[in-house]
Formats: structure tokens, sequence, C-alpha cells
């Protein structure tokens, strides 16, 4: 299927590893041009390099830490012009609210939470003014699902949900959407950490993380490149009817007993 979306030029944040590699992938086999950002510059050169090996675009990065305003406003005058905005980093860390001080609360939504919201305000703009542009939200599960073994996280996630379905149900009106995006369990490096952290919770026991991830819909967790084509799909016109809502994407887990 071809998503009409060549040649658009689009950022993602934490584009070095993970979903957010997947996805500047998955642009950049649709002829997408890339800004890539995330803290640490010798990652985003290779995620770079490995895609310039495969797809003919144009790829920038930028290195900083996103939860420091300073930076997403450095990220912005640096890399003003946008098509498409994927949302992406985000490091909330397992644990329940004994086990996660405050500091480390406000410094997780910092850079996910509020980061999300603060790139939001700095590109929309443009996007109204021009009456085109899309906002992608990669979320997560737990907004749908909390639990108390990943509260800072999912507390984080249903407000992102929440902003996504209120900005998502305005910005038609400037002919700007904004859509989300929950993965359930992903195969990245980040599902491990949680997972370790969540068996250190319930076992005292990190290296049984894998029994984590047991019993999962279709014997397996999500592949990032899942959620990477589905996040090209919500921002090409093929997904042009979509807007403030956020999919879900966990093979029915949550509706298992």
């Amino acid at each position: 299927m071809e998503m009409e979306i060549c040649g658009k030029r689009v950022l993602v944040t934490g584009g070095s590893k993970g979903i957010g590699l997947a996805c500047a992938q998955a642009f950049a086999a649709e002829g997408c041009d890339l800004i890539l950002a995330s803290r640490d510059q010798g990652a985003l050169d290779k995620a770079a390099g490995e895609i310039r090996q495969r797809h003919q675009v144009n790829i920038a990065s930028f290195a900083g830490d996103l939860g420091d305003p300073a930076v997403r406003t450095a990220l912005h005058a640096a890399h003003s012009d946008i098509d498409v905005l994927v949302n992406n980093a985000g490091a909330i860390p397992g644990g329940t609210l004994h086990d996660i001080s405050l500091e480390r609360w406000q410094q997780a939504w910092a850079l996910k939470v509020f980061g999300y919201i603060h790139l939001t305000q700095l590109y929309l703009p443009a996007m109204e003014a021009r009456r085109d542009g899309v906002i992608v939200n990669i979320i997560g599960m737990a907004g749908r699902g909390p639990r108390a073994d990943y509260i800072c996280g999912a507390a984080g996630n249903a407000s992102l949900i929440a902003f996504t379905a209120a900005l998502g149900g305005k910005a038609p009106d400037s002919n700007v959407r904004v859509v989300g995006i929950a993965p359930g369990a992903t195969m990245t490096e980040r599902i491990i950490t949680l997972s370790k952290s969540r068996a250190k919770t319930k076992w005292g026991d990190e290296s049984r993380w894998e029994e984590m991830l047991s019993g999962l819909p279709l014997g397996r967790a999500g592949k990032p490149e899942e959620i990477a084509d589905l996040a090209v799909f919500c921002a090409s016109p093929r997904g042009g009817y979509l807007s403030g809502t956020t999919i879900e994407v966990d093979a029915g887990a949550q509706f298992r007993g």
C-alpha cells in the first residue's frame, strides 16, 4: 500500500533505538527525510548510518536531554520545519509508589509527559498556520490498564492519552491531526528493564524477568516494527480520518483473564 508521504520531514524523538529507531526506519522506507533526537550522539550516528545503508533519504540528528525544556527549545530552533512529529522519548521507571522518589518521578515525567506536551506546543503552531501536519504520540498500554508496580508510568501514560484526546479533538479545525499509539509489551531493551524491575518487586529476583512476559497473546511480545508500521499509517493520508484516538496494540492482552 502506498502511504503517500514520500518527501515528508519527520522528527522522531528517542530515535536511536527501540520503537523510535523502528519508526525512523519505517518512515525512511517510505522516502521520508528524518531528524533523529536522543541523548547519545554515538547511538544517533549508528542509527543514521544503518538507515542510510538501506534508504536514500536525508537524516539529521540532535543530541541532548529532552527532559530539559531548554534542550527542547534548542531542538525546535535547530529543526523547526517538520511535517510529522513522533513523540517517543521516555524512560519511566517501574516500581510501586514506595519505590520511586518524588525526584525520580519528576525526572521521568519531565522527559515523557512534559516533553511530549512541550514539543507539541513548539511544533503545533506552524502546522496550524500552514494547515498541514500530524503528531503521533507513542504512549503505552499502562495508561489503559494501570498497575501498582508501574504506577509512575501508568499515571504518565494516562495523562498523555487524555492530552492526545483533548488536542486531537480540536486540531482538525486547522487540518492537523494528533494520534496516540499505546503499545503493550514490545520486545525492546526497555521491556527487559521494566520486566526486571517487576520481577524484583514481585520475587526479589530480577533474573526471573522472562517470567513476567509469559502468557502473552500469540506466545510473544510485540515487535517494534509493528508499532512503527502503525505510526507510518497514522501519519499518512491513509490514516487521514484518525485524530484524538489512542490505538491499543497489545494483541488483546488487556481482555485476557
